[in-house]
């Protein structure tokens, strides 16, 4: 079975630091296209940065020159540093694993993970 597990979230001031890991138990995991969404309340779930198999990344304009996203295939993991954080960055932020299986795309979630920035 499929899990992505997600690590790093907590309280941080704003201008502060995180950063978030995720791991994932998938075969063939740099096959797959990475992912990170957040979600605050009352919203949507929204792409933050993902980054491909092949390693290209792209960043949502809110997050463009704090966030990195970076992945080691070596530990099925996928990293999101985040730097100066603003009160609304605050958000449970998800990892999200993709690969196109033929016509149908595998696709998986983590629980998830609060990010509080708050002073």
């Amino acid at each position: 079975q499929v899990q992505l597990v997600e690590s790093g979230g907590g309280l941080v001031q704003p201008g502060g630091s995180l950063k978030l890991s995720c791991t994932a138990s998938i075969n063939l995991f740099a096959y797959y296209d990475m992912g990170w969404y957040r979600q605050a309340p009352g919203t949507q779930r929204e792409l933050v940065a993902g980054i491909t198999a092949e390693d290209s990344t792209n960043y949502a304009d809110s997050v463009k020159g704090r966030f990195t996203i970076s992945r080691n295939n070596a530990k099925n993991t996928v990293y999101l540093q985040m730097n100066n954080l603003k009160p609304e960055d605050t958000a449970v932020y998800y990892c999200n694993a993709k690969s196109l299986r033929g016509i149908q795309w595998d696709v998986h979630w983590g629980q998830g993970t609060q990010v509080t920035v708050s002073s």
